[in-house]
């Protein structure tokens, strides 16, 4: 597989997609993620929670922290990764794209970064689809 393109895959349906595309070593990856709601119904941080007791902001925290967790699962997977806006947001408030290419070498993955995202999911109290596959 050369490329594994999702587009507005709703809540896990990205970290299924993003799983399939890890495990077929794809070259690159491009996802447009939609709709997070793993994260937000999991996220109880009591350094936090001043700001997360408001809908819409512990939504929107969520939704990003998804999507830099999914980014940092791929790097510990080999690949280069960013996210970037693909659209002007007045077309779309859901404009971000994970975008990962797959390093030349395969190297070991980067401890620091699996360290990280670790502390990060303990931190917030939550579990995420993605990662518990890749356990699997």
């Amino acid at each position: 597989m050369d490329m594994v393109v999702t587009l507005h895959a709703c809540d896990t349906a990205t970290d299924y997609a993003l799983y399939k595309a890890i495990k077929w070593n794809a070259k690159v990856i491009l996802s447009v993620p939609c709709c997070q709601h793993e994260v937000n119904s999991q996220i109880q941080c009591d350094d936090l929670k001043s700001v997360l007791k408001y809908g819409l902001l512990k939504e929107r925290i969520s939704a990003l922290l998804t999507d830099g967790m999914r980014a940092n699962i791929l790097e510990e997977n080999g690949y280069d990764t960013q996210i970037l806006e693909f659209i002007d947001m007045e077309h779309t408030p859901k404009n971000i794209l994970i975008r990962g290419v797959k390093k030349e070498k395969r190297m070991e993955p980067a401890r620091q970064v699996k360290a990280d995202s670790k502390h990060l999911a303990q931190y917030l109290n939550v579990e995420q689809t993605l990662q518990k596959l890749l356990q699997q």
